[in-house]
């Protein structure tokens, strides 16, 4: 079987892959990168030419993006049952919410703490409209089933429940009663709690004072 290499940084967006190789239940290697240097350095640069964290390689695939990485795992193993059947209902809503998370979700979220607004007349020109817009289309996501493609857990959930746990965590998504109940549900997968646990052990310990 083609070895999986996750790069990451403990503190970074990473999580969200390291959860979802614990979802898969496949072995894995991680190599640890650093902000400035390892991340930047030529090595890392051939396998992600923006010097982000995550990526993984898998044989001969290299994939950056964290949505798509949830996607191509959800593909690559089968047997864990994270992906849809294709041409189905759940697939339609699978795609549809994970690939919201990645562009419209993400894109309000960063523009809104830079302190960036769009005016009401230029909401056309944005893809996601305004931030408004977008919570209200989450809250409606998340209205009509447990979890965001049905009644099932699926990787969709892996990315697009922590862009609302990350969001409420840090303030930049309100704790509206549905995205708290969801993100309760979430967060009573076992994979994520030793995904949260093997991360937070590799956080360098903070100088005292």
């Amino acid at each position: 079987m083609a070895e999986i290499v996750f790069y990451t940084n403990p503190m970074s967006r990473g999580r969200i892959i390291r959860w979802m190789l614990e979802e898969i239940g496949q072995p894995y290697r991680t190599e640890l990168l650093d902000y400035g240097t390892t991340m930047k350095a030529p090595a890392y640069l051939a396998v992600n030419p923006m010097g982000k964290v995550p990526a993984i390689t898998h044989g001969d695939a290299i994939v950056t993006e964290g949505a798509a990485i949830c996607a191509y795992l959800a593909d690559a193993f089968p047997d864990a049952g994270l992906a849809p059947a294709p041409g189905t209902a759940e697939a339609g809503a699978y795609y549809r919410w994970m690939f919201f998370a990645a562009g419209p979700v993400e894109a309000a979220i960063t523009n809104k703490s830079m302190g960036w607004d769009v005016p009401d007349d230029k909401k056309m020109m944005a893809g996601y409209g305004n931030f408004d817009d977008v919570m209200v289309a989450l809250e409606q996501a998340l209205s009509k089933s447990d979890y965001v493609a049905g009644d099932r857990f699926t990787a969709a959930d892996v990315y697009f429940g922590s862009q609302i746990g990350w969001g409420m965590m840090f303030g930049s998504i309100d704790k509206r009663p549905v995205f708290e109940a969801y993100w309760q549900r979430l967060q009573e997968r076992p994979a994520l709690a030793r995904a949260a646990a093997i991360d937070d052990a590799l956080i360098p310990p903070q100088p005292a004072g």
